[in-house]
């Protein structure tokens, strides 16, 4: 899978059996006994924390989910290319890597393995002239009957003793709130017989160096808000 994806032969195979996936929310009782953790991605980050509550409780039909992802410049990596340049991205939005991207296999991997279902989403990429800060909109299609106090009881359950977690409740989540910060802030809302959540996270904290330090924490057994409020 990974040399599909990556068009790279994996350096070390063996430690794919003992590493463990660095996502606190969900997988922090592991994190603590391990001695190799593998830390997530950004578009994964906000994505996954924003399906979880949902496919846990299958409420939402894991074959029937997309994913439209607003990422700053940063969110592409640091590798120089033509459309990093400041000509490119200024004044503009596009879509990129579209069905191809390598974070999609992870996202579907993480959230199966979560959530026990066969998970199945399209995932689509967009760079934004921003500097950094990634906004996901999430689009599931409801189980028939399923009512919004679900939603906010899955969502409550999962999240209510995190720390870096926010659950919007008269607000949207925006970019602004979560830049150079740990959080991730999450809402939701119910359009006839789809949910659309809404995640957003600091694709250099939350989606990458925060979360690394978060895992220290959990690893070493500090305070895991250490260094990071």
């Amino acid at each position: 899978m990974y040399e599909k994806w990556y068009k790279a032969e994996h350096k070390d195979p063996d430690g794919i059996k003992k590493a463990v996936y660095g996502l606190p929310e969900i997988f922090r009782d592991r994190i603590k006994s391990s001695s190799l953790v593998s830390n997530p991605g950004c578009y994964p980050t906000g994505t996954i924390l924003g399906l979880t509550p949902l496919l846990k409780n299958k409420i939402i039909f894991s074959d029937d989910i997309i994913v439209d992802s607003k990422s700053g410049i940063s969110g592409a990596g640091k590798e120089p290319s033509e459309i990093t340049h400041y000509c490119e991205r200024n004044e503009n939005i596009e879509a990129y890597k579209v069905g191809s991207h390598r974070h999609t296999p992870e996202i579907n991997h993480i959230l199966t393995k979560v959530s026990s279902l066969n998970v199945s989403l399209l995932f689509t990429p967009h760079l934004t002239p921003m500097n950094r800060g990634i906004l996901n909109t999430i689009y599931a299609k409801l189980k028939s009957g399923t009512k919004i106090n679900q939603i906010k009881d899955a969502f409550h359950e999962t999240y209510c003793n995190e720390p870096f977690i926010r659950i919007r409740q008269n607000q949207l989540p925006r970019v602004m709130d979560v830049v150079n910060t740990n959080f991730c802030d999450i809402a939701f809302n119910i359009v006839e017989n789809r949910v659309i959540v809404i995640s957003c996270i600091d694709n250099l904290i939350k989606g990458a160096a925060g979360q690394a330090v978060q895992n220290m924490n959990i690893m070493l057994g500090f305070n895991e808000t250490v260094g990071l409020l």
